[in-house]
């Protein structure tokens, strides 16, 4: 009789953990929503628990679904986030405001805005920390960074084109200057962005580009110019009559006015 009692528990608590994990994990309808649907939840897990948290039972579990159908699409959790941030990770729309300065300020000020939302730089933190360690992620990474900086190499080969650059001027260097600033300040320094910080960094970044125009790249960098013993060579005109501390003194004045600001 007490044999006969203990099946019949042992069959009612199966049944009730059955009846909860098909409550809670509803199979995904087939199709383009249901997909994604997973792939976001998938983006989820990893903001929340990091690469260590990105299981498969996780990612069903987020998404609402069975783990045998997630695995019926992906054969791991790095396929899975494959997926999902090639979905996500979209390159920003090409600047169309005909200026050098302007284009590049535009998508400046694009990357400090998705910088300074989550859940975007806890996703950029942990991939990056999942890229150094899967080399399927790192080859994706690569390919998505190099998304990005294909729309800036456009907007500075326009600008070439329009005669802002000059035709030796290294642009792959100038979108290192011009995107790596901002990840340092918010991955490596902490900070916030303060006002102005875009557009000082385009100026800066600018000023270089019209300098590497006017001097062979052999040429040492000299302190004072040959024609005004008075004047440092940071004072010389640039093209269109600008010059450098004029383009980028604005940010600097706002730092030493707030210097605990972040």
């Amino acid at each position: 009789m007490r044999r006969a009692t203990a099946t019949t528990g042992d069959e009612g608590s199966s049944w009730q953990k059955s009846a909860r994990d098909q409550s809670a994990r509803v199979p995904i309808p087939r199709g383009k929503h249901a997909r994604e649907r997973v792939l976001r939840a998938a983006l989820d897990v990893l903001a929340d628990r990091g690469l260590s948290g990105l299981t498969m039972d996780a990612i069903a579990q987020r998404a609402g679904a069975s783990k045998a159908t997630v695995y019926r699409h992906w054969r791991s959790p790095g396929e899975v986030l494959v997926d999902a941030m090639d979905l996500s990770f979209q390159p920003f729309t090409l600047p169309a405001t005909g200026q050098l300065r302007t284009d590049l300020i535009e998508l400046a000020s694009a990357l400090e805005a998705l910088l300074s939302d989550q859940p975007f730089p806890q996703l950029m933190a942990a991939f990056i920390d999942a890229a150094e360690r899967d080399p399927t992620l790192k080859g994706l990474h690569m390919q998505l960074t190099e998304r990005r900086r294909d729309l800036v190499r456009q907007v500075l080969d326009q600008a070439r084109l329009r005669g802002e650059v000059p035709p030796g001027a290294n642009v792959e260097l100038a979108i290192d200057l011009l995107t790596g600033p901002a990840f340092y300040r918010r991955f490596i320094a902490h900070h916030a962005f303060p006002p102005g910080y875009a557009d000082a960094v385009v100026d800066h970044v600018i000023t270089a580009l019209l300098f590497s125009g006017q001097r062979r790249p052999l040429d040492p960098p000299r302190e004072r110019d040959d024609g005004d013993p008075t004047r440092t060579r940071l004072e010389r005109p640039l093209a269109g009559g600008m010059r450098a501390p004029q383009a980028a003194g604005h940010y600097r004045s706002r730092e030493a006015a707030s210097p605990h600001q972040d």
